[in-house]
């Protein structure tokens, strides 16, 4: 059963963007898709146009419409157990969470950030909130629905960044890396990831979720064989680790995530 506990304020946040999308239909016979090959309809400009659930530059190109297809429809919840899980670790650990830098990979349009942010995290002078997205499009949704949230966002391929980007990374140094969502389907491949971690401070703290079977012996993605070489070689040191409903599909069926709080114990040979 999906939580029933009251919304925290960026859930308002997600709700009230949500409002502002416009009409939404799911045509029959979607049920049957694979997760990463969902569609929808959505009514854009007095024309109904068809969209796939990972067409993210169409969709952040409209107010409101991630919110209201993938929170709204389809119930996420990542966001929320990534921040619980997050902020439980904080607190074992004795750490300020108000302190910390967040690198958040895979940014879009800022709901995991904004999620983090009302919870207390980088919410000092000393912290703070960069986010890194391949997509333009992402950047500028956002601008446009959380204005001022980070201090910084990167667009392109953080394995290949300018200079100019790259040292921006350097400089904050960040604490904290934050990745919901985003691995396992191609958007961000595991050499990515391997990018975004090795810019992480030492003895940091990594937070990211992915769907079950990306971390099972059936996997394809590449990442359930680079956690395990991650953890035997002692690099990272998992602290919470937690199965639950990431979303449900079109179908209506639960889709099931596991989600990680690790520790940065050493860097990737």
């Amino acid at each position: 059963m999906l939580s029933t506990q009251p919304m925290s304020e960026a859930a308002l946040s997600v709700a009230t963007l949500a409002e502002k999308a416009p009409p939404i239909a799911l045509p029959a016979g979607t049920g049957t898709l694979s997760q990463d090959s969902e569609w929808f309809l959505v009514k854009h400009e007095d024309q109904w146009h068809e969209l796939r659930l990972h067409d993210y530059p169409d969709i952040f190109s409209i107010t409101g419409l991630y919110e209201k297809i993938v929170y709204d429809i389809l119930k996420c919840r990542s966001p929320g157990v990534i921040r619980g899980e997050l902020i439980e670790a904080l607190k074992s650990a004795g750490q300020d969470p108000a302190k910390l830098t967040v690198l958040d990979l895979g940014a879009g349009n800022g709901i995991v950030s904004e999620e983090l942010s009302k919870a207390g995290i980088g919410t000092s002078g000393e912290g703070g909130f960069f986010g890194a997205d391949l997509l333009p499009e992402a950047a500028v949704a956002a601008e446009r629905d959380r204005p001022g949230l980070y201090d910084d966002y990167i667009v392109g391929d953080i394995t290949d960044l300018p200079k100019a980007e790259e040292s921006k990374i350097e400089v904050v140094n960040p604490e904290v890396l934050i990745c919901v969502a985003a691995l396992g389907f191609g958007d961000i491949p595991p050499e990515a990831f391997i990018a975004a971690f090795e810019r992480v401070a030492s003895d940091g703290w990594v937070a990211l979720c992915i769907k079950d079977e990306f971390v099972g012996q059936k996997d394809r993605s590449g990442f359930s064989e680079l956690i395990d070489e991650m953890i035997e070689a002692g690099t990272i040191e998992i602290v919470r680790q937690k199965k639950y409903i990431h979303r449900i599909a079109m179908s209506g069926k639960p889709l099931e995530y596991v989600a990680y709080i690790a520790r940065k114990r050493g860097e990737i040979d």
